[in-house]
Order: C-alpha cells, then sequence, then structure tokens
C-alpha cells in the first residue's frame, strides 16, 4: 500500500471510459464562457464535479458576490461525480461502531446525521430548483451473505438506537430473514437483509443543473483547461497563481475540489489523499425480475466487499436498467492494484468480469435470461479519492492562506460532498462559529491528519476487532 500511495497521480487523462450518463453529453459539456481566460479572479475553484460545483453557486448567491472562476481539465463533470451510479445513500450503521469506539457517541451521532442530511438536501435543492435529474427517493436494502457482517449490522442498529432514539429518521431500519429476504427483494443465499431510506439520482444532470444556475449568476466556467500547478503570489502578496496551457491566472483564493488528484497540485497531499479507480455498469434486467423495475436500491455485502445496484426509475432513459458497481476486493492482489491508478480510459477485466456477472448470480433463479440484446449495455470507470482515516479533508490547507480543499470522500460522494460544499463555504466566509453543531469535527483538514500514513481503510470490511463475531451465532 505504502508503493501504490506514492504513485503520483498527474493529471485526469485524455478520452476516458465514455460513462452512461455522458451519453449524449450535455450542451455544457464544453463551455468555455469567455473565449480567454481572464487574468485575474477573486475565487478559482479547479473542478467541475458536485463539491466544486455547489460551491461556486453558493459564492455567486451571496448579494454583491466575489468573480468565480471554474476550471475543468475535460469536460464539465467528467470526474467521480459525473461516472458514478447515483446512489444517495447513507450507511450509517456500517459506521457507526468504528465511529463510536474511535471518535465518541457525539461524533458518531454528528457524522450519521451529516450523511442523511446531505442525502436529503440533495434530492431538495433539486425539487427546489426544477433540476431535472431522475430524482428518486424510497428505501434501499443491504442484501447480507456474511455471518460477521450480519451479526455487526444488528450490533450497529441496536446501537444507532440506543443512541438516537427509536423514531429518529437516522436510526430507521428494518431486517428480512433470509426467506423473507428472497420473498420480498428476490435476492438469493442471503443470511438476511436489512432496509431503510436511500434515493438515487443522475449526479451528472444533477451538476449541469447547478452549473447552468451558477453561470446565471455569472460563473466563469473553462472546461479543457487543465490547471497544471498552482504557486503563492510574488513576496508580500496575499494570492495564488494558477498555470494552465492557456495561460496563467492571479487568484485571492484557491479551492482544490479536485478529489483523487489533489496531490497533483498541491504534492504534501501525496499519500495523504490516495486515488482508487473503481468500476460501474449499466445492465439490462434478466427476463425475471419485475418488468416495471424493482421497488428497491441494492447493496450485496459479503466477507470482503460488496457491490451496489441502482434500478433506473420510471420515466427515465433505460427505465429499469440496473446501475451496479464495486468489485474492487476481486481484482489482483485483493483489489490492492486499483489504488494510486488514475485511468479511467481503460478497466480491469477481472473485475469488470465479476460485476458484470455479479447481479445475475445474486438473484439466481429469479433473475431470468439475459435480454436478446446482452446484459451489458455500457461499462466505464471513475476515478474517487481515500483517505487514511476514511473521511473527508475540508478546510483551509494548514499553513497555507487562502487555499482551500474539499475532497477524498470514499466512495460516498453523493452523501458527503453537498453539505461538505456548503461547510468550505461557511470556512472560507469566516462565517464558521456554529459549524461545529452540525459538520464534524474529524471532516476538518489539520496538520496531524496531513501526516497519517495511508494504510487503505474501507469500511467494506470486518474490522479485525469483530472477526470474534463469526463463531457467535
Amino acid at each position: 500500500m505504502e508503493e501504490r500511495a506514492s504513485i503520483r497521480p498527474g493529471l485526469p487523462l485524455p478520452n476516458p471510459t465514455v460513462s452512461y450518463w455522458q451519453d449524449p453529453p450535455s450542451s455544457l459539456s464544453n463551455n468555455r464562457t469567455t473565449p480567454e481566460l481572464p487574468t485575474t479572479v477573486d475565487t478559482l475553484i479547479i473542478g467541475s464535479g458536485i463539491t466544486g460545483t455547489t460551491l461556486a453557486y453558493r459564492i455567486l448567491s451571496q448579494p454583491s458576490p466575489p468573480s468565480v472562476l471554474v476550471l475543468e481539465a475535460r469536460t464539465a463533470c467528467s470526474g467521480a461525480t459525473g461516472r458514478n451510479g447515483g446512489h444517495t445513500k447513507c450507511v450509517a450503521y456500517r459506521e457507526v461502531l468504528d465511529n463510536i469506539k474511535d471518535l465518541g457517541e457525539e461524533e458518531a451521532v454528528k457524522i450519521a446525521r451529516f450523511g442523511y442530511n446531505c442525502m436529503r438536501n440533495v434530492h431538495a435543492f433539486a425539487r427546489e430548483h426544477g433540476i431535472a435529474c431522475d430524482s428518486w427517493q424510497g428505501d434501499t436494502v443491504d442484501v447480507i451473505y456474511d455471518q460477521a457482517q450480519w451479526n455487526k449490522a444488528q450490533k450497529a442498529v441496536a446501537e444507532l438506537n440506543r443512541v438516537l432514539g427509536d423514531d429518529d429518521p437516522v436510526a430507521q431500519y428494518k431486517f428480512w430473514d433470509a426467506e423473507e429476504a428472497e420473498k420480498r427483494f428476490l435476492a438469493q443465499g442471503s443470511l438476511g437483509a436489512v432496509s431503510y431510506e436511500a434515493g438515487s439520482l443522475s449526479a451528472y444532470k444533477f451538476v449541469i443543473g447547478v452549473l447552468a444556475l451558477a453561470l446565471e449568476k455569472g460563473l466563469n466556467l473553462q472546461t479543457e483547461t487543465p490547471a497544471l500547478r498552482i504557486g503563492k503570489y510574488e513576496s508580500g502578496h496575499r494570492g495564488w497563481i494558477v498555470e494552465t496551457p492557456r495561460g496563467a491566472v492571479k487568484a485571492e483564493r484557491v479551492v482544490l475540489a479536485t478529489n483523487g488528484y489533489a496531490a497533483h497540485l498541491y504534492p504534501p497531499l501525496q499519500g495523504v489523499i490516495v486515488p482508487l479507480r473503481g468500476h460501474m455498469t449499466a445492465q439490462r434486467p434478466g427476463s425475471g425480475l419485475p418488468k416495471d423495475g424493482l421497488a428497491t436500491t441494492y447493496s450485496f455485502i459479503y466477507d470482503d466487499g460488496y457491490e451496489y445496484m441502482i434500478p433506473r426509475p420510471q420515466g427515465s432513459m433505460f427505465a429499469g436498467d440496473i446501475m451496479i458497481g464495486g468489485g474492487a476486493t476481486k481484482g489482483r492482489d485483493e483489489g490492492l492494484c486499483e489504488f494510486g491508478t488514475t485511468d479511467d480510459t481503460t478497466t480491469d477485466a477481472v473485475i469488470l468480469k465479476y460485476v458484470e456477472d455479479s447481479a445475475a448470480e445474486r438473484f439466481g433463479s429469479n433473475w431470468g435470461h439475459d435480454h436478446p440484446e446482452g446484459r451489458l449495455r455500457k461499462a466505464w470507470t471513475g476515478i474517487m479519492g481515500y483517505s487514511s482515516d476514511g473521511f473527508p479533508l475540508i478546510g483551509q490547507l494548514p499553513d497555507e492562506n487562502d487555499l482551500y480543499i474539499a475532497a477524498s470522500f470514499q466512495g460516498s460522494g453523493m452523501v458527503l460532498c453537498f453539505e461538505s460544499a456548503r461547510a468550505l463555504f461557511k470556512i472560507m466566509s469566516q462565517e464558521d462559529e456554529a459549524l461545529d453543531r452540525w459538520f464534524p469535527k474529524v471532516f476538518r483538514i489539520t496538520r496531524e491528519r496531513m501526516k497519517r500514513k495511508f494504510r487503505g481503510r474501507l469500511h467494506a470490511k470486518v474490522p479485525p476487532m469483530d472477526l470474534e463475531m463469526k463463531s457467535q451465532p
């Protein structure tokens, strides 16, 4: 892992695999608001995913806002946001035991509420602003195949109920035994399942909608304009110079919304934020699945990993298709080779084959026959960002005036990015006195966190301390 974490991320590569969501691309895909780059700007945001875009919108929604420039290395929303499955799913119960043990109950509760509120607020924002992004809210189900994971899930939900109370919406979970799980959710061979509130949307359409709102407010968006390097302004002056192939821009403040690529622009982040390549597919459902589509989103959880699956809602393009991704631990060296990788121009044959087959195997005889045109409609990859402690890095970089970051979302950006951008906006506006009431302290970037060695913490695996639960009834 030390070797993988030391690989320089570089710039996003040209000609990446084409995401299901980006076909066809938006009319804003290659937007350049002005023919030439501005030479100066108040706020420069690098990255046009959900974090950078929603932050730009918040800044521009102020009275008499500063000027805002967003740089994107490739086309608009071409990074992790435009390449994920769009699963707005807060898995508080999967994290709460570790968080209580490591951080205490108060911080663990704050993290659980943060993810839940982020999940709800993304959909609320889309409704409020009329963003057509295939927004769907309902239930999700985690189908569990491993005894330790099953035992841990029950213990975790009990802890959530204890610390939050039975009536708190963040603590609402329902367990199903193996027979009930197959009857209701059609998945075979499990130990049981747990269902709870979640949702889905097209993150690409959502971000394009936010970009359109921000452009109306004066945003300057420059696509196909990678930030090559950043440097401090000349001695005695605050601010930064961002160099691009099209010229340099002087900015009073710079925001790194570059997730897994952050160390390319700020080398001290090397090994602090480590890229991880993820695989995603769009598949035609088998003939045995409901003709009007599955009623819930899914995760399939086993001993060393998981897949997640989102049915396309009615009224959307290819309604009933299933979006399924994951399988990282099935690659070479248990997926270790996917860490440090920023090549989203290709896929890993072993992981892709596993993901392509996983849904049919989980549904077994309930899958039916493959579609006459084949199971796989499209496959692609995307680059996520992971930190040593499993939490985002939000705030002003230590000892760097006017250089900010919001990155490292651990593959859970849809329930972290939107509210993290709100928190960063408060920090940048120096309105963060009340921030600790709702924003987890552990998400703030600090000198201590910058020194931590990356070990590859994934909540997918059962921590060693829980392995003794395998022997429990």
